[in-house]
C-alpha cells in the first residue's frame, strides 16, 4: 500500500524534478507553473540561466555563501507528523542539491528549530548547511538556557551565526554570542530586524558593535534599507542578510496576474519570485536571502533567482516605482 508519505513524495518530484533537473543543468526552457502564491509570466519560453548558484563573500573572512538561502518563519513551524512536514523534506533536498546552504531560524519561531534539526539530521545535510539561529531573552540566564535549548532542538553542538534577535538585550546577549563564538561553538555573530523603523538603530549599533551579520528587511516595495544601511555595511565589512523579499507574501498579491517586465526574458527571469530576489541580490552589499517556502515547487524556482546575470541599476529602478 502506498503510504501519505511515498505519495507525497512522488508528487513533489513531478512538481519539482523537472526544475531541479534545470539548476543541475542550469538550462531551462520554460517557467515553472504558476500558483496562486507565486504567479509567473506564462507560457513564453525563458532562456537559460547560464552557471552554478552565484555566491558572495562574508567580508569578516572571505569565506563563500550561495546568495539563496532558506528562512523557516511560519514555512517550518508545522507538526512533525504533518503532510507539510512531509512536503518539508523534499523542500530541503531540492535546497541543498541545488546549491543552497544557508539556513536561518529563530527559538521564537514556534517550534521551526526542531524541524530544521530533524530535517537536518535525516537527510544528513548538516554538513552542508550554513545554519543560523538567534538569541531572544532578557537575562544572562535565560539567554544560556535558550541556547542550550536550541542545540539539542537543532540536533547540533554548534551553529554557522547566532544573531541578537531584533537586537533584543544586546548588553548581555550579544557579549554571550562573542563568548560562544571565543570557544568555537558559534562562527559568526550578527544582529537582526525586520522593519525600516529599526534601520537608524541598526545603523548605530553596526557601527558600534561591528558585528560580522546583520539581518533587515529590503524589496520592492520597502527599499528604505538601500539608501544607509546597506552601503554602510558594505563600507564596514558586514555580511548581510535579507529577510522579506516577498513582504510576507503580499507582493504576489500586488502582482496578480500582471506579466513580468518586458526585460525580464532576456535577463533569465521567468516568475515574479525569481524577480523579487533578483532585485535583492543586486545590490552589492547583500550577501544572501532568504526567502520561506514550504513548497517543492516554490523552492526550485527561488533558486532559479541566484543563477544569471544581476538587475542593471535602470532595471531595479523601473520595479521600485512599480512598486511605490
Amino acid at each position: 500500500m502506498t503510504s501519505r508519505r511515498d505519495f507525497l513524495a512522488s508528487a513533489s518530484l513531478a512538481a519539482s524534478g523537472l526544475v531541479l533537473s534545470q539548476l543541475a543543468g542550469c538550462a531551462r526552457e520554460a517557467s515553472p507553473p504558476a500558483s496562486p502564491a507565486a504567479p509567473v509570466a506564462g507560457p513564453a519560453a525563458t532562456p537559460a540561466a547560464p552557471g552554478p548558484m552565484l555566491g558572495r563573500a562574508i567580508p569578516s573572512t572571505g569565506e563563500q555563501l550561495p546568495v539563496i538561502g532558506a528562512g523557516t518563519s511560519g514555512s517550518y513551524e508545522v507538526a512533525m507528523d504533518s503532510p507539510q512536514y512531509d512536503a518539508l523534506e523534499e523542500v530541503v533536498r531540492i535546497f541543498f542539491e541545488g546549491g543552497g546552504s544557508v539556513i536561518d531560524t529563530s527559538p521564537n519561531y514556534s517550534n521551526a528549530e526542531e524541524v530544521v534539526g530533524a530535517l537536518l539530521a535525516k537527510g544528513g545535510w548538516r554538513d552542508r548547511c550554513f545554519l543560523a539561529t538567534k538569541l531572544a531573552a532578557d537575562s544572562r540566564e535565560a539567554l544560556e538556557a535558550q541556547w542550550a535549548e536550541s542545540l539539542r532542538r537543532l540536533r547540533t553542538d554548534r551553529v554557522e551565526l547566532l544573531a541578537v534577535h531584533n537586537m533584543r538585550n544586546m548588553a548581555e546577549a550579544l557579549p554571550f554570542a562573542r563568548e560562544l563564538k571565543e570557544q568555537g561553538l558559534v562562527k559568526y555573530v550578527g544582529l537582526t530586524h525586520y522593519q525600516a523603523s529599526a534601520h537608524a538603530a541598526m545603523l548605530q549599533a553596526m557601527q558600534d558593535e561591528r558585528p560580522d551579520f546583520i539581518q533587515i528587511n529590503y524589496s520592492v516595495a520597502s527599499p528604505a534599507a538601500a539608501s544607509r544601511l546597506l552601503p554602510a555595511a558594505r563600507d564596514q565589512g558586514v555580511a548581510v542578510m535579507i529577510n522579506r523579499a516577498f513582504e510576507d507574501g503580499l507582493l504576489f498579491g500586488r502582482v496578480g496576474g500582471r506579466p513580468l517586465p518586458g526585460w525580464a526574458a532576456e535577463a533569465g527571469i521567468g516568475s515574479w519570485s525569481q524577480m523579487f530576489l533578483k532585485f535583492v541580490i543586486s545590490h552589492p552589499a547583500v550577501t544572501v536571502v532568504i526567502p520561506a517556502t514550504g513548497k517543492p515547487d516554490r523552492q526550485a524556482d527561488q533558486l532559479l533567482a541566484g543563477r544569471g546575470e544581476l538587475l542593471t541599476q535602470a532595471q531595479q529602478d523601473e520595479l521600485i516605482a512599480m512598486f511605490s
